[in-house]
């Protein structure tokens, strides 16, 4: 139940370019398809440069 609360707030936050632990806004690098962002917070990102959307990156991405 409680998924069901948080899962969109997080949803939005991501949509509006900020890191869905805190709140920060997430910095936008250029690069190719995908962009790898670090936000201050520790959490990993993954920026797509084509549509302009973040995404939590997977335990492969990290490495």
């Amino acid at each position: 139940m409680l998924k069901n609360i948080i899962a969109p707030v997080q949803a939005w936050l991501l949509s509006q370019g900020k890191c869905a632990g805190c709140g920060r806004a997430l910095p936008r690098k250029q690069g190719n398809r995908l962009v790898r962002t670090d936000c201050i917070c520790g959490r990993v990102y993954m920026f797509d440069s084509q549509s302009e959307k973040y995404r939590r990156a997977t335990f492969d991405e990290i490495k």
